[in-house]
């Protein structure tokens, strides 16, 4: 049933591609696959980025600033695709034709498209577009680099972050002589500190998506273990440390968060944001990528989370570690792409390149040396308060079927709070689908 159900999404998707990007678009009409959302009801018009908040609204008025002032006639075309069918949607492109001329990709995802040759070299278009690639940080362009080659445009440094109620911490007693959160220091202090909190405010602690795909936990889990020095997947990608003691401490400390009633195990990813803002969570596990809307909608007076901060993930373990991920920019390979189309998409990518601080406004770490040492990064709201997560940013190795490993996780691990499955059964589980994932890449 699945399985018929994702047939007919592909077709579906396929079938508005086709309307898209088919063959009435001009010659300088570029096609643009991306997720982060459709938000044109509010941005469709906006092309003042600094009007714009939180990765849909600025990556939409980026489109529309580059569509009305880029002096070549290009026009991007936008395709929007919910995040955890994205992959399968853009794989589905390279059969039917409809191959879009720029998408969005993250890093843990490139090797599977470009050790199948399924993505334009970039090393010579980014040096005669003039994008400095020694300004890039280390990690962004290593990411962004396959067999000496580049094949994307790196964009962000994305991590896991702790975004936090101080109202609520107030009451509960958890907030330090300087004003910031008191956070937990060991497994025990977390559960401790949750307890506390829940008797003091009658809210939950802890707040994440535990009822979907995002696999919110799974990072949290991947965090744990790298704190405690254990690599999740060896850096060729053929074998797992996942039903380890490490493991078994980290399965055992994200079970007890919910059987302990720390935190609520039916949210979805939008009712775990809803939640946070509607003051019913002390501290919400999610992404940079929430700060700037958080930000605002806290500051805006609309919502019940008024005063907000962000913290790094503390450090439980022996060691100052936090997953990460970064977005890309690729040119999909089509050999049919007609040179106009290819010099467009290279405008494209050199527009947003240049525009690349509008994006760190999000809450994302900017990959650009120049854009991290600018006065006006150093200004935006709370950057102060996660500073460490750059630093401490740790990654899965970049290897074919990585997001399938992570797919495989995500099951098994969310069992323990949705059908009371036994944390060393979880962990066998786990274990055991990774290792079929990671048996292709031998």
């Amino acid at each position: 049933m699945h399985k018929t159900k994702m047939l007919q999404r592909l077709a579906l998707a396929t079938t508005l591609m086709t309307a898209l990007w088919g063959g009435s678009a001009q010659a300088v009409d570029i096609s643009f696959f991306r997720f982060f959302g459709d938000c044109q009801g509010e941005y469709g018009a906006v092309t003042d980025v600094t009007k714009a908040n939180g990765e849909c609204g600025i990556i939409t008025a980026l489109t529309n600033k580059f569509n009305a002032e880029n002096t070549i006639g290009a026009k991007v075309v936008t395709q929007t695709a919910e995040w955890g069918a994205y992959y399968d949607l853009l794989t589905a492109t390279y059969s039917t034709g409809n191959i879009p001329d720029v998408a969005v990709m993250h890093a843990s995802v490139m090797p599977n498209f470009s050790d199948r040759d399924l993505l334009t070299p970039l090393t010579k278009p980014i040096a005669d577009l003039g994008i400095q690639t020694n300004d890039f940080v280390p990690a962004a362009l290593k990411n962004a680099t396959a067999k000496n080659e580049i094949y994307a445009l790196p964009y962000d440094l994305h991590a896991l972050l702790f975004h936090v109620n101080m109202d609520l911490m107030k009451k509960a007693g958890l907030v330090n002589a300087d004003g910031s959160p008191i956070l937990p220091k060991s497994p025990e202090e977390l559960l401790e500190q949750g307890k506390k909190f829940k008797e003091a405010t009658g809210k939950y602690y802890i707040g994440s998506e535990a009822q979907s795909s995002e696999g919110m936990m799974v990072r949290l889990f991947d965090t744990l273990l790298w704190q405690q020095g254990v690599d999740v997947l060896s850096a060729d990608g053929k074998t797992a440390s996942i039903n380890t003691p490490e493991g078994l401490n980290a399965a055992k400390l994200i079970s007890s968060i919910f059987s302990e009633g720390l935190a609520n195990p039916a949210l979805d990813y939008p009712g775990s944001e809803q939640a946070f803002l509607n003051g019913e969570t002390g501290i919400l596990i999610n992404g940079t990528w929430g700060v700037d809307n958080y930000d605002t909608q806290a500051k805006a007076g609309k919502v019940a989370l008024k005063d907000y901060r962000v913290a790094n993930v503390p450090q439980l373990y022996a060691k100052p570690s936090v997953w990460a991920d970064s977005h890309m920019w690729v040119i999909p390979k089509d050999d049919s792409r007609s040179e106009d189309k290819t010099k467009a998409a290279l405008a494209f990518l050199k527009f947003l390149s240049d525009n690349s601080f509008q994006w760190s406004r999000t809450g994302h770490l900017s990959t650009r040396q120049s854009v991290l040492n600018s006065e006006e990064f150093k200004a935006l709201p709370h950057r102060a308060e996660f500073a460490d997560t750059a630093k401490n940013a740790t990654s899965l190795p970049q290897i074919q079927n990585q997001r399938a490993v992570y797919n495989a996780m995500i099951t098994d691990l969310n069992a323990m709070w949705l059908t009371g499955t036994d944390p060393q059964a979880t962990l066998e589980a786990m274990q055991a689908g990774v290792e079929r994932v990671l048996r292709r890449n031998r």
